[in-house]
């Protein structure tokens, strides 16, 4: 909901002040004066403001306000202002106020010194709520607090299940004078809202005279000190530097000289920033009124009146004839039952009716451009107490709960004790609480202080009881325990015991403690503690506590004990490591210590080792324990764990044990390249090197169908790679690797998988050009004639410029340029280039006989090679004889119109319209685009275009879209267009006219004309309704008719109809129907047949083609169809021809005719099967024909008439004709 206005504010926006009371609650008097010091360099000349208000104008509800304080920062306080103190008028009786809709229990006002705490509560019941309320604080009229959370301000929500109520708690801590001030709780849920405000004063002395640019200055920053109550966290901190040597200045007299709309900017340029408080001090300088041109007399300053009463707001104006407007926080106010104007003469009244709470609020009257205003005060009656307090007797620690009822729901109260106030802030040991109108104090845990006399004050009363609170006898919570420490640890002896403000003794063996700076004694509330720092052999003993005053102690037993240890420094291991050879036998002592003895236990991970085993045990005397190991193994290599335990604690220590051997088995080794007499092997080293590094490996092979294995080298290999020689090609052969360390051999790892020694392949064939663009160049060749055993992985493509020429060196005649190998390139100067200077083109082996070499520079020449490559290496190359140029050749451009572009493409109003249309050429053609013979609006249409096709995107499709779309395609000076009609329709407007022709029985005869907006689409049809004239609720009597004229029939007899027709199109119904202006009445008499002469329509017509048919690409292979759609009568018959011949029964063709559509079928057709073709219809009153050419893509490639083995000339007369063909296309 919106923030109202600020009470405290005008209509125009200046801020108005509120006027305190004293302590004593009286009302001040009616002119206040106060003085405000200057600056220390005009403290001789003093400012005295002062505001004159009646003693009527100054209502009980604003007496706990403390706005006017806490904004002042560190001004001067009220209480130390002059005053004259007078009676406050007589009160009038009023009634209860209304219950709050969601609080049942109010936050109260109340009082708090400074660095005191304050804690405020407001409660909602949630018995018929389904959510949790909303519940925000608030300071003044606009500052939220739930952004002020910190160290002086806390929120805290509590839920009881058992009551569904909802605890809300707003604790202020360590209060500040600035706190004080009218602060508002809002609680919300749903269409439901409860607010209630609350006062809070704080107590503090002041200083007698202010500076006004520090009494106007914040003593923190709102960033530093997060929840401090304060407007300075919302100012901009602004540092004013002021030159050295400027001349002194009055602030006030500038201030006074100056407009209201300076005053911020002279503030801030005097390093005042507590504005509100600067112009609540110059509204109280006395100020010379202009007299008013509307008014001849304005409202008072300020109004009171009882609640439940009534109240008169009069003006008297100059000008009778004026607009006058009365407002209320700044909203204007409507003539109402509780709101009444009067007019008399030139006066005029606000007359309130029924004044409650929510009407103490600012009233404005604004008569032209001129304003008055006032504040109205509403005035509550004192609460009287109806159920007093009762004595209450109870015990030390005991829950005490004094209640009260009251005549009011929520009435703030104020609880004593002794005559003094009782503080309820988040510290104190009180607890106030109000449910409804019963006001609880409590007490949770009481004490012999708590005795005394305890009152609680209303505004109309109040009423006490005595409160007396006596000792518990003793009891033990927690008795001392039996302890065991560990020397030089801490000692703790603790025991609870109730009474908690009863003192005792300590005593070790009959011995009384005494504090010391080892030994320190505590007493807090019920537990008493003994804490020993540092234990010692000497603490040990019984240990006594006895209460004061009490027979009763408590005893317990104290045990200082020493945790166990492993001595290792005199071992001489380095890293705690022992080396032993597999086979040996081990023996290992190691000393330890403790008391008592400790318990020894050996481990190797999570295995424990007995003092009884055979080949591995444990052995334990009193100052050492032993590990023997009598054979040892690869297995006992490892860490061994040594514990110790006793009841002083625990010990530990870690022992390697290294057991080397010799090493185990390598890893299969791998043969990745294969030579045709040798290959290339690798392998891992093993897994465990026995503990010893490997010094090298021993080869052995054989032969796969053999069982003899021969050794490879007799010297140690100390790498992980070899290649073996002299090996027959085509014979497959295994290898096994050893591994040695300064132990021995290892075991032969697994065999190698078979590998057989194989030869490169022979040189691509046939290696062509495919095609050539300014940049690429692509090439197509056939397989190597001899392949050979290790088959073919793929093929390499390199290139090189213009000059240079393969040569195949005598000393290496597979030198190529692949890895391992030495290639030459001879130039045409006779100077040698090495082969770097052919680039290869893949980086990756291709499967395909065909590449496409890209990044070339334009009109450059370039020799192509291919290698083929297998698991033995790259073949010899094949290049090119000749040297190619790098340059486009030109390929006339053709659009690749889609099927469904073919005929009118239709789309309805507010679709999205994205049509792709293809189409080749070379090199990249220039595309455009005309809509009816004009060029199209890129602002309307998005038009974008890629080498191979081109796109129009229409995101949302209007009528005016619609046309003649024709695309050009441009070549240098070749072009082809292609023409596309498109459509974009909409729902058509509803009929022009309905007319009643006649009515005659229970039958009503219509006629309508054409809607003159058809939405771009053929009329499909129209939907007739029908309404009684009674309930004018319409039924549809026909839907999708297609005339005009209709005869509506089975209408009731009696009523009177009235009939809609709503036209439709292939969009649907149009939005509106036409209602026929008069309606028809069905009368009760006699009916007449009326017959209508009709002549019988003649359906015989000649044939005629209702859908042409239309050019057609097909692919090779796949079934193509032709259609085409015919009208006649009678049935007309359809004959197909193929270039002016009649088809036939060629089984190659299929023809269908259902419901005039004529469909021709062609099942896989071939390149030849492409031509013109007609269809016939014909009957007796005359034939028809409509004719398309279809072109058949696809057929033999050159690869698929090699793999055919069609000789190379008869391929090239066959792709030569195929080419003419298609450029006569």
């Amino acid at each position: 909901m919106p923030e109202p206005p600020k009470k405290d504010e005008t209509a125009n926006g200046q801020p108005e002040e509120s006027v305190a009371p004293d302590s004593n609650g009286a009302l001040p008097p009616s002119v206040i004066a106060l003085e405000v010091s200057p600056p220390p360099e005009e403290a001789n000349s003093l400012k005295k403001l002062s505001i004159d208000l009646p003693n009527d104008s100054v209502p009980v509800t604003s007496m706990g306000r403390k706005d006017s304080v806490w904004s002042l920062g560190e001004s001067q306080p009220p209480e130390e202002l002059e005053k004259s103190i007078e009676n406050p008028p007589a009160e009038k009786p009023a009634e209860n106020p209304p219950t709050s809709t969601l609080l049942s229990e109010r936050p109260v006002s109340g009082t708090v010194t400074v660095g005191g705490d304050i804690t405020f509560v407001a409660k909602v019941e949630a018995k018929d709520l389904l959510r949790k309320p909303t519940i925000k604080w608030f300071k003044g009229k606009w500052m939220d607090l739930a952004s002020k959370t910190g160290k002086h301000l806390q929120l805290k929500e509590i839920f009881d299940r058992n009551t569904k109520v909802y605890t809300f708690e707003m604790h202020i801590i360590k209060a500040k004078e600035n706190y004080a001030g009218n602060y508002r709780c809002e609680v919300s849920l749903k269409d439901k809202f409860d607010s209630c405000s609350f006062d809070l004063e704080v107590k503090a002395g002041g200083s007698q005279s202010i500076d006004i640019r520090s009494a106007f200055k914040r003593s923190t920053d709102g960033q530093e000190d997060a929840g401090e109550l304060d407007f300075s966290a919302l100012l901009k901190h602004r540092e004013h530097k002021q030159q050295d040597g400027a001349p002194e200045v009055d602030v006030w007299e500038i201030l006074k000289n100056a407009r209201p709309d300076q005053y911020e900017k002279i503030a801030f340029t005097y390093g005042i920033t507590d504005l509100r408080g600067l112009l609540r001090r110059m509204k109280k300088i006395p100020k010379v009124e202009k007299k008013s041109e509307a008014f001849a007399k304005k409202l008072e300053p300020a109004y009171q009146v009882d609640k439940g009463g009534k109240i008169r707001l009069a003006v008297d104006l100059t000008d009778p004839t004026v607009d006058l407007k009365w407002y209320k926080n700044g909203v204007e106010i409507r003539p109402s039952p509780k709101y009444i104007f009067e007019h008399k003469g030139t006066e005029r009244i606000l007359v309130i009716n029924n004044c409650a709470l929510n009407d103490d609020a600012a009233y404005s009257v604004a008569a032209g451009e001129e304003k008055c205003s006032t504040e109205l005060f509403v005035k509550e009656l004192p609460v009287k107490i109806t159920k007093g307090l009762e004595p209450v007797t109870t015990t030390v620690n005991e829950r005490v709960e004094l209640m009260c009822e009251v005549t009011e729901d929520g009435a703030p109260v104020k609880w004593m004790k002794n005559g003094v106030e009782i503080p309820t802030g988040v510290r104190s040991r009180y607890r106030v609480k109000c449910e409804g109108n019963k006001h609880y104090l409590v007490i949770d845990d009481a004490s012999l202080e708590d005795t005394g006399t305890y009152s609680i004050m209303a505004s109309g009363g109040s009423s006490e009881a005595h409160v007396q609170v006596d000792l518990k006898p003793l009891k033990i919570h927690q008795d001392l325990t039996d302890t065991k420490v560990l020397l030089g640890k801490p000692l703790k002896l603790q025991c609870e015991i109730s009474p908690g403000n009863v003192p005792g003794q300590w005593y070790r063996n009959g011995q009384l403690i005494q504090e010391t700076d080892r030994i320190k004694i505590s007493h807090k509330n019920r537990v008493h503690e003994l804490s020993i720092e540092v234990s010692s052999l000497h603490d040990s003993g019984d240990y006594t506590f006895v209460p004061e005053g009490y027979s009763h102690s408590l005893s317990a037993k104290v045990n200082v004990i020493d945790p166990p240890k492993v001595h290792l420094e005199g071992l001489n291991f380095i890293d705690n490591t022992v080396t032993v050879v597999a086979g040996n036998k081990m023996r290992l002592e190691i000393p330890i210590s403790g008391e008592p003895a400790p318990k020894v236990v050996w481990m190797k991970g999570e295995r424990v080792i007995a003092e009884t085993g055979n080949r591995v045990r444990a052995e334990t005397y009193v100052d050492q324990t032993s590990l023997t190991i009598d054979i040892t193994e690869r297995d006992d290599s490892g860490t061994y764990k040594l514990v110790l335990q006793n009841e002083a604690g625990e010990a530990s220590a870690s022992i390697k044990l290294k057991v080397v051997d010799i090493p185990d088995s390598p890893e299969v080794p791998l043969v990745p390249v294969v030579g045709g007499d040798w290959c290339s092997m690798t392998w891992e080293p093993p897994k465990y090197d026995g503990g010893s590094p490997i010094l090298g490996y021993y080869i052995e092979r054989k032969k796969k169908q053999s069982s003899r294995w021969m050794r490879i080298n007799f010297d140690l290999i100390k790498e992980t790679t070899y290649e073996p020689k002299k090996m027959i090609e085509g014979v497959p052969y295994e290898v096994r690797i050893f591994a040695v360390n300064a132990i021995g051999v290892s075991k032969p790892s697994e065999p190698s998988k078979a590998f057989t020694p194989l030869a490169v392949t022979s040189e691509p064939t046939m290696l062509v050009v495919d095609d050539v663009t300014d940049t690429t160049v692509t090439v197509k060749w056939r397989p190597p004639e001899t392949i050979g055993a290790a088959g073919l992985d793929g093929y390499l493509v390199e290139y090189c410029l213009e000059g240079c020429k393969t040569t195949r060196s005598p000393a290496n005649k597979n030198s190529l340029g692949y890895p391992g190998q030495n290639s030459r390139l001879k130039r045409c100067n006779v100077s040698f280039a090495t082969a770097e200077d052919w680039v290869p083109a893949n980086t990756e082996l291709i499967d395909k006989t065909k590449y496409t070499i890209t990044g070339l520079k334009p009109d450059s020449k370039v020799f192509i090679r291919v290698k083929a490559v297998n698991a033995a290496g790259a073949s010899a190359p094949r290049t090119t004889q000749h040297a190619i140029l790098v340059k486009e050749v030109i390929e006339p451009p053709k659009i690749r119109v889609p099927r469904h572009l073919k005929q009118t493409y239709t789309r309805r109003v507010g679709e999205t319209l994205n049509l792709v249309v293809p189409f080749v050429g070379k090199p990249r053609p220039k595309v455009t685009w005309l809509k009816d013979g004009q060029p199209i609006d890129p602002a309307a249409v998005s038009i974008r275009n890629t080498d191979c096709e081109s796109m129009i995107f229409i995101r949302k499709a209007e009528r005016s879209h619609s046309g003649k779309y024709q695309m050009k395609v441009q070549v240098e000076s070749h072009e082809d267009t292609a023409d596309m009609d498109i459509q974009i329709i909409d729902l058509p407007g509803p009929p022009q006219m309905v007319n009643i022709d006649d009515v005659w029985g229970e039958n009503v005869s219509l006629s309508w004309t054409a809607p003159r907006d058809d939405g771009n689409a053929a009329i499909t049809g129209y939907t007739i309704q029908k309404a009684d004239k009674k309930t004018m609720e319409w039924y549809t009597c026909l839907e999708h008719y297609h005339r005009m004229t209709i005869a509506i029939t089975e209408l009731v007899v009696g009523n009177e109809y009235y009939f809609r027709v709503f036209s439709e199109n292939m969009c649907g119904l149009s939005e509106s129907a036409t209602q026929t202006r008069k309606s028809a009445l069905i009368l009760k008499e006699d009916m007449k047949l009326k017959i209508f002469e009709f002549n019988d329509h003649d359906f015989n017509e000649a044939p005629k083609f209702t859908q042409p048919l239309i050019n057609t690409f097909g692919i090779a292979g796949y079934n193509t169809t032709l259609n085409c759609s015919v009208r006649a009568h009678p049935k007309p018959k359809v004959i197909w021809m193929k270039n002016k011949m009649i088809i036939g029964e060629d089984p190659r063709y299929r023809m269908f005719s259902n419901q005039g559509v004529c469909t021709l079928e062609i099942r896989k057709p071939s390149p030849y099967d492409g031509g013109m073709y007609t269809c016939r219809a014909s009957n007796d009153l005359g034939e028809a024909q409509v004719e398309c050419k279809l072109e058949v893509k696809g057929g033999f490639t050159f690869y698929e008439l090699m793999q055919r083995g069609v000789p190379l000339h008869l391929i090239d007369k066959y792709m030569t004709e195929t080419k003419v063909v298609e450029e006569d296309k």
